[in-house]
């Protein structure tokens, strides 16, 4: 086959690809171009040959893309297929469905690694039932049918991706830390607080003047909780830590703030006290 060939070839997931981005289905970006839905199925399907410069134009045009001519000797920009897509979505033309079909190209196809992952797992609370319990099979990969769903989840991956982790230092005494996760504008999502002592103080004993560092606590803005934001800051706060020398990192927490602290690589230490609280009387 021909250059020419090869090229026409790649129309159909140049045209998914974009459907993807737009959040469109088939039978929307018919409508919105006006041309019928079984031709954009045909050219969806590497069956573009017979496909009108017109028609094409009008399905990039309705799906948001833009077309360019370029010259033989230019380098033609990269398929929106072949760019890195964030979080855990999977190109729609590397998987099929159990019939050998495509899945929906705007609908953001992604692996199910755990239970919370597939929103048909209504389930996904009883961990303890084995995984031969489970009243229904759930399938290696995923994706949300609902258009509200997918549009908040899609921009939680595109503020999570713009997050950046800063340290305060102005109004922050010597020896303890603020870190904060902010958005491009400004706006603070996250935010880390720690400080240092002696353990010498501590225990009441000469141990060569070594120092720990306790984390007071880590918050995350609700929506964008789950998102990893939080272990970037908790890693930042290590990586600070391994500069000034202190050589362990401690923690309180309780509820589910042990299981993300071990998460993040810190283990239960049970020769120290436990955490106790006094509400006095009124």
């Amino acid at each position: 086959m021909g250059d020419d060939e090869d090229e026409m070839l790649d129309l159909g997931s140049v045209l998914r690809a974009l459907r993807r981005q737009a959040d469109l289905s088939q039978r929307e970006l018919a409508e919105r171009s006006g041309v019928p839905q079984s031709t954009v199925a045909r050219i969806e399907s590497d069956r573009s040959a017979g496909a009108q410069f017109r028609t094409v134009q009008r399905l990039v045009r309705a799906a948001g893309g833009a077309l360019r001519i370029a010259g033989p000797d230019e380098q033609a920009p990269p398929c929106p297929d072949e760019q890195a897509l964030s979080g855990e979505v999977i190109c729609d033309d590397i998987r099929r469905d159990d019939a050998g079909r495509r899945y929906p190209a705007h609908l953001d196809v992604r692996q199910v690694r755990t239970l919370k992952d597939w929103p048909g797992a209504w389930w996904a609370h009883w961990y303890s039932l084995p995984p031969d319990r489970w009243p229904l099979r759930v399938p290696e990969v995923t994706y949300d049918l609902d258009r509200g769903r997918r549009d908040e989840r899609r921009l939680r991956e595109r503020l999570r991706d713009s997050v950046r982790i800063r340290r305060l230092i102005d109004g922050v005494p010597d020896g303890c830390w603020r870190l904060v996760a902010e958005l491009p504008g400004g706006d603070v999502v996250g935010e880390l607080r720690a400080h240092e002592r002696s353990l010498d103080l501590l225990l009441g004993e000469d141990l060569g003047d070594r120092r720990e560092v306790v984390l007071d606590g880590v918050l995350v803005a609700p929506r964008l909780r789950l998102l990893g934001i939080g272990r970037r800051l908790v890693a930042r706060l290590t990586e600070e830590i391994q500069q000034t020398g202190p050589r362990a990192i401690c923690a309180t927490a309780e509820f589910g703030g042990i299981h993300f602290l071990l998460a993040c690589g810190y283990r239960i230490e049970w020769s120290r006290p436990q955490a106790l609280r006094l509400d006095p009387p009124r």
